[in-house]
């Protein structure tokens, strides 16, 4: 069981929780060509190690936070530093 740690209501379940995405810089979409914006929807790095992602706790709060999750472990720590 992973636990990730809302801001809001504490540790729990990821099962509560939808994954938004990896954190990163959104391209104005003003300016942005198709292919751009299909790049910035569907390809990611996906690297292992520790990555900035964004989540959405549907089942409590309903807040958006960011978090740095270990792609190997799974480990979860606030996004400011370890929790």
């Amino acid at each position: 069981m992973m636990l990730l740690p809302c801001p809001w209501c504490g540790a729990r379940n990821a099962s509560e929780f939808r994954y938004v995405g990896e954190s990163g810089t959104r391209p104005d979409p003003a300016t942005v060509t198709p292919e751009q914006w299909r790049r910035h929807l569907y390809f990611h790095a996906n690297p292992r190690g520790w990555v900035r992602e964004n989540w959405y706790h549907g089942s409590g709060c309903r807040r958006y936070f960011t978090v740095e999750r270990h792609t190997a472990t799974n480990e979860v720590r606030t996004a400011g530093g370890r929790s």
